[in-house]
């Protein structure tokens, strides 16, 4: 078990370390900041374009994110030989791949979450269609200004990593501000709990994506990964579309019942339109998500198990 949590540990480290990945943290904090400027010229639909945006820049940078923080910590230590090092020591095959997946969860569930704290503030910016709350808009992007000011602190003082530093800056100051909007600023025409269980329900997406993008990396490298991962997730959009029909063929109808319960359904996370309508989202719906989640993520950690319990490890090493 203590070699199960250094692994996570170390996997979460190295995850928030790359500078991809906090390129693209900043990259969509700042796409989310902006969205309230082009509501500007939508009218009577403004909270609808900021809110559909925000959910769908969180749900795509995070998607990417987990799968270059798996490519980059399971497919690079097998092509440099690091896993067969650690695998030269009293580790089980089992406690390397599910520590690897539970790092990773860890750093996408952050990245998302702060993607959809500044969501949040993305809502208290876009005021009406005339006018943006421009004293939230300017701490907002002076918040990220400061994270990056950490960052270059820490490593000119310290020689921490820039990258590390700043992201875990990110992580406290987006959520603060954001807690800081809801308790003291006027509330927004829509539902705020409905909005918080629809930014959940993202989290859950990129949770079950990243888990996808670990099992592939056991086989796959960075390019080949992404592309297999945006195929599934392509898959996953339309899977109601394909894969839930009645054919005169009986096995043409197995093969679909089979296709819609291996391709996850990213619609059922996907309620920005119940939010923008101000539809009620039934607690009970988020808990079943919750379980289909947990659910379809044991599966996939028990098949990258199988999976890495057959690689062969000593042929991907390079000298």
């Amino acid at each position: 078990m203590f070699n199960f949590f250094r692994i996570a540990s170390n996997t979460f480290k190295e995850s928030v370390r790359e500078p991809v990945v906090f390129l693209m943290l900043f990259s969509a904090l700042l796409l989310i900041g902006h969205y309230p400027s082009a509501a500007l010229f939508v009218f009577s639909e403004q909270l609808k374009l900021v809110v559909d945006s925000s959910m769908a820049t969180s749900l795509v940078f995070g998607l990417v994110a987990g799968v270059l923080c798996a490519s980059h910590t399971v497919a690079r230590e097998m092509r440099n030989g690091t896993v067969l090092l650690l695998l030269s020591k009293p580790v089980w095959r089992w406690t390397f791949i599910l520590g690897k997946i539970t790092g990773i969860g860890v750093a996408v569930t952050l990245f998302a979450a702060v993607c959809n704290f500044a969501a949040v503030i993305a809502v208290y910016i876009a005021t009406d269609q005339f006018r943006m709350d421009m004293g939230i808009y300017y701490t907002y992007l002076a918040l990220l200004v400061a994270g990056c000011a950490v960052g270059c602190l820490a490593n000119f003082l310290r020689g921490s990593s820039f990258p590390e530093i700043a992201c875990y800056a990110l992580i406290v100051l987006v959520p603060v501000f954001s807690i800081y909007c809801i308790l003291t600023k006027e509330a927004p025409t829509i539902s705020l709990p409905d909005l918080y269980k629809a930014l959940i329900l993202i989290n859950f997406a990129v949770i079950a994506m990243s888990t996808l993008a670990v099992v592939f990396a056991t086989r796959l490298d960075i390019v080949v990964n992404l592309c297999v991962c945006s195929a599934v997730f392509f898959l996953g959009l339309i899977s109601s579309y394909l894969f839930q029909r009645q054919t005169d063929s009986d096995f043409l109808n197995a093969f679909f019942a089979f296709c819609y319960a291996v391709v996850p359904n990213w619609q059922y996370f996907w309620l920005a339109d119940a939010v923008a309508v101000n539809r009620p989202i039934p607690t009970d719906y988020v808990i079943n998500c919750a379980i289909y989640v947990v659910i379809y993520v044991f599966v996939s950690a028990m098949w990258a198990v199988a999976v890495f319990e057959n690689k062969e490890v000593a042929g991907d090493s390079r000298n």
